[in-house]
Parts: structure tokens; C-alpha cells; sequence
């Protein structure tokens, strides 16, 4: 890992991501840096002026990760010079966590914390909802996506814990642990909120290609009896069930197909009832798996960009949503595939990762955080202090 720290990881990308300026200010200096040392040595409060102070820590402490924290009211190296009153978290990005395991409910090709391109898929349409609705409804712009998504707008900054505890119950549909099988309770009297419509348009378009086709989700009699639970019509589930029953061989599209034809055999006033579940089920195997808690506070620390997992050895890179469906999770460079490749070059102009695989990367990182600059020089033309920007890191 201190190989990787001193010759490849990009510093200056970062310091120029959070800080939002090339000159230091308290997006950055007063910024909580944490770091995971060899056995679980946990260290937090830490704080640094330039991105060069933050490289000598890092070097010098080899962490096998770090994280990053809010901008506090005080240094966090200061913490215990300071009186507890004058030390809180002032700001923060406003980060959405979507975690994977939270989906061994209706993948069928993973499970835990394995990941393929084919439950990428889920992955890709949480995004493009996330992106849709953070950029729609709450006006937030500039997005680039992940399994970790900062939003990194000063008016997102700002958001009090309350403020954001209500953004994400506005955005979290799929709620329930195992034991409860339907897990979208989001109509009202007026059905679907209408903050949803444009998800479910979304998502449609991606049910069949994925639940149906890829993970052919109700191929087996466990996900077709799942299914056959979200649908409020006792007739319809044992006319189903006696079929399949007869003929599992049926794949996932043919079933949702004969449940879809029986439904428009019903009364014209039982129809829309179950229209709905319908949608319902697509929204429930399909739509954003949030971890609320990652959300809902600003002293929660997010995984820094370009940090290593600790498994696979993977670099956590961020990733442009304009390309999420074609992104691999297996063809994300390793540390070793990295130093391979630098070790491999003579120059030794520009900086490590430039002559790497990690370039790329690297590169739409500092596309991105031209825009926040150029959107800070905006704002400070025009006497203004709001610009906006997210970005996210698998």
C-alpha cells in the first residue's frame, strides 16, 4: 500500500475535489480525515492544511484505508483544545450509499458482498433514478455516479440532519427486512406519488432486460411464489400457481406475461387494483436500495475516492452515469495491476497514475471538479455562494 500512497494515489485531485478552490479554505482545512491502520487501529480528527500534509500522514502512517468526515465548526486536529460546544459539524456532502447485499432478495447470480456485470445492472438503474430524482426535484446538478453517490452543492453542504433525514424518506421506497415479502408501501388514496412517475418510467424499461431476462428472478418456485405474494387477487395467484406448478419450466418473461394477460381477463373495476401491484413489483425489485443511515447524518464519514478494498484489491474510482450500463466491476484496476504498470514505464515525467490504467479515472475526477471551479468563479463573479455538483465512487 505505501507503494501505491507515494507513486500512484492522486492527492491533488482530491484536495481540489473537496475544497472547491486551488487555495486552501475550510472545505478542506477543517475538513475530518480518518484512518484504518493495521489491526483495526482506528484514528479520527484528523485534519490538514495542503494536500501535500495529507500525503506525508498517509505515507507515513500506510493505512489500509481512510475516509473522509465533515467540515467542522473547529480544525479536528484542534478537538480537545476546544470546548465541545464549539466543536460540531457544519457541512457536509449529501451522501447516498446504495449497498449490494441489499439486493440478495432479487438478484439470483450473486449474493453478500459479491458483485458481478450482471447484478450491475441494478446498480445502473439506481443510479439513473437517483440522478433523475437529485437533479429533478431537488435541482441538484453535475452528477457523476457510483456505489456512493456526494452531492456536493453548498446548499446539499448545508442541509441540517433533520433536512436530510426528509430528503431521504422522500427518496426511499423499498423498505422491509427479510421477513416482510412486500416491501413498496408508498401509495396514498391518490395512488402513486408523483414524485415516483418518472422512476417507474424509468424502471420499466429496465424490468424486463434484468429481472426477467438476466436474472430470470421467478424461474425457480421460490421467486415465482414471492411474486405471486404481491399480487391482492386470491384467484388469479392459485390459477398461476397450479400452471406453473405443472410447467416450471417457464422462464421469468413468459410467467410475468400470463400474470399480465390474466390480469386484463379481471373486471374492468378489480383491474387497476392490481395494474398496481404490478407496479409495485417493479419499483420492489428494481428501484434504489438505500442505506438511510449513511444519509441522515453529517458526521458520517464516506469512503475517500481512489482508496483500496480490502478483498479484492480493487480501487474504488468514480464513474461518469452517462456510461454506468457499460461499466465492469471486474475490470477496475488492482494495486498490483498498478504498479505493475508504472514499474513497467522509464519516464518518470507526470505523475504515477497518468501512466497507468487508473488514468482514466483520474481523469474524470478532475473533468468534474473543473466544473465545480468554473461554477465557484461563476458565483464569486456574480457575488452569489451557490453552485452545485455530485459525485460517485464504486
Amino acid at each position: 500500500m505505501l507503494q501505491f500512497y507515494k507513486m500512484l494515489y492522486p492527492f491533488p485531485s482530491i484536495f481540489t475535489w473537496l475544497n472547491h478552490e486551488h487555495t486552501p479554505t475550510k472545505l478542506f482545512t477543517h475538513r475530518e480525515f480518518a484512518f484504518t491502520l493495521q489491526g483495526d487501529v482506528y484514528l479520527r480528527y484528523n485534519s490538514f492544511n495542503t494536500a501535500e500534509d495529507l500525503k506525508k500522514q498517509v505515507c507515513a502512517l500506510n493505512p489500509t484505508r481512510f475516509e473522509i468526515g465533515p467540515v467542522y465548526s473547529a480544525k479536528p486536529r484542534d478537538k480537545k483544545t476546544v470546548r465541545p460546544a464549539a466543536f460540531t459539524p457544519q457541512r457536509r456532502e449529501l451522501v447516498f450509499d446504495i449497498d449490494m447485499t441489499d439486493y440478495d432478495g432479487v438478484r439470483t447470480c450473486c449474493s453478500a458482498a459479491d458483485i458481478c456485470s450482471r447484478c450491475w445492472g441494478f446498480i445502473a438503474a439506481a443510479v439513473k433514478v437517483l440522478q433523475s430524482a437529485l437533479t429533478e426535484q431537488f435541482g441538484f446538478r453535475h452528477s457523476t455516479v457510483g456505489l456512493l453517490w456526494a452531492t456536493c452543492d453548498p446548499e446539499a453542504l448545508d442541509l441540517t440532519d433533520d433536512q436530510r433525514r426528509a430528503l431521504v424518506s422522500a427518496l426511499t421506497v423499498v423498505e422491509g427486512g427479510k421477513e416482510m415479502v412486500k416491501k413498496v408501501n408508498v401509495r396514498t388514496a391518490k395512488g402513486l406519488p408523483p414524485s415516483l412517475w418518472g422512476a417507474l418510467e424509468t424502471l420499466r424499461s429496465t424490468f424486463g432486460p434484468l429481472v426477467l431476462d438476466d436474472q430470470d428472478c421467478f424461474a425457480s418456485q421460490e421467486g415465482w411464489e414471492t411474486l405471486l405474494q404481491l399480487i391482492p387477487d386470491r384467484s388469479v395467484v392459485e390459477t398461476l400457481r397450479n400452471k406453473w406448478s405443472q410447467d416450471p419450466e417457464r422462464s421469468s418473461a413468459q410467467k410475468w406475461g400470463e400474470l399480465k394477460d390474466l390480469i386484463a381477463t379481471k373486471k374492468v373495476d378489480v383491474q387497476p387494483r392490481l395494474k398496481e401491484a404490478l407496479e409495485d413489483v417493479v419499483l420492489q425489485y428494481t428501484y434504489p436500495r438505500i442505506d438511510a443511515e449513511v444519509s441522515k447524518h453529517r458526521n458520517h464519514l464516506l469512503k475517500a475516492p481512489f482508496c483500496v478494498h480490502p478483498k479484492t484489491g480493487r480501487v474504488c474510482v468514480p464513474l461518469d452515469p452517462d456510461d454506468i450500463d457499460r461499466f465492469d466491476p471486474h475490470g477496475v484496476p488492482t494495486v498490483a495491476q498498478l504498479l505493475r504498470e508504472v514499474n513497467s514505464t522509464s519516464t518518470s515525467e507526470g505523475a504515477g497514475w497518468e501512466k497507468t490504467s487508473l488514468k482514466p479515472y483520474v481523469d474524470l475526477l478532475d473533468r468534474h471538479t473543473t466544473g465545480i471551479l468554473e461554477n465557484v468563479r461563476m458565483m464569486k463573479r456574480n457575488g452569489e455562494t451557490h453552485y452545485c455538483s455530485n459525485v460517485a465512487l464504486t
